[in-house]
């Protein structure tokens, strides 16, 4: 990894846990110890931002888990990157694999939604990725850049973005990239960057990869010279995602 780019660890605890849950997870995050070196962030189910907000420990940021393209209006059940911020959060994920293939938004809409996010001064985790039938096709590439390329002209400030690669196939499927595969589609990815954003953006921008990362997985795949952090799903709701929180001391 980069000497200029910050681990990074994000954790999605999706739809799942209640105050007495979180409290728990708060206290494992505080028994720790995390890591100096690397930035960890939680992202949280919507009605439970402010309650994590309040009691997380510090120096551990907290996202949504989703917001809308909107300031405010008749969006029944969404949320705004103004109503996150008000709750004291600084982070969205956005463009998360069950986000694009359960409620089918489109590459244009997640876009817009980042670009929305960025503009209200939030910092947004863009995910993005390729189904098991599209990497048995070898489409890999052709995907995941197709999906990049729909967030490119809504991407403002390159400073508050940090990339998630997620393959779907190895989400929630006990299935995982091998280092070697995540690598290389982590480069191919830092490739794409440089030659059509900029070499130092390409340089500068945290890639995280997010497929089923565990305690056991986590050291090889973050020894990647590419790979500079995981976005972590069922993990992260276990006192283990402290051991992926440091996985490179």
């Amino acid at each position: 990894m980069s000497l200029q780019r910050k681990n990074f660890v994000g954790g999605n605890w999706k739809l799942n846990g209640n105050k007495a849950s979180i409290d728990g997870i708060i206290d494992f995050l505080k028994a720790g110890p995390l890591s100096q070196n690397t930035e960890v962030v939680v992202g949280c189910p919507q009605c439970y931002l402010q309650y994590t907000s309040e009691h997380m420990v510090a120096g551990v940021g907290v996202a949504a888990q989703n917001c809308y393209k909107v300031k405010k209006g008749a969006f029944t059940g969404e949320v705004s990157p103004a109503m996150i911020k008000d709750l004291g959060c600084e982070w969205v994920i956005l463009g998360h694999s069950e986000r694009r293939n359960v409620f089918g938004e489109s590459d244009e809409l997640i876009s817009e939604k980042i670009g929305h996010a960025l503009a209200s001064g939030l910092k947004v985790i863009p995910c993005f990725g390729e189904k098991l039938e599209e990497r048995e096709a070898g489409k890999t590439e052709e995907v995941v850049f197709a999906q990049l390329k729909a967030m490119l002209p809504n991407i403002t400030d390159w400073s508050r973005v940090v990339l998630a690669y997620e393959p779907v196939w190895a989400i929630g499927t006990g299935k995982t990239a091998t280092p070697e595969q995540a690598q290389e589609v982590h480069a191919s990815i830092r490739k794409w960057l440089s030659e059509h954003v900029s070499a130092d953006v390409a340089n500068a921008v945290r890639i995280l990869y997010g497929g089923s990362v565990t305690a056991d997985t986590c050291r090889d795949l973050g020894g990647r010279p590419d790979i500079d952090g995981f976005l972590v799903g069922g993990a992260s709701l276990k006192p283990d995602f402290v051991k992926i929180c440091n996985a490179w001391d």
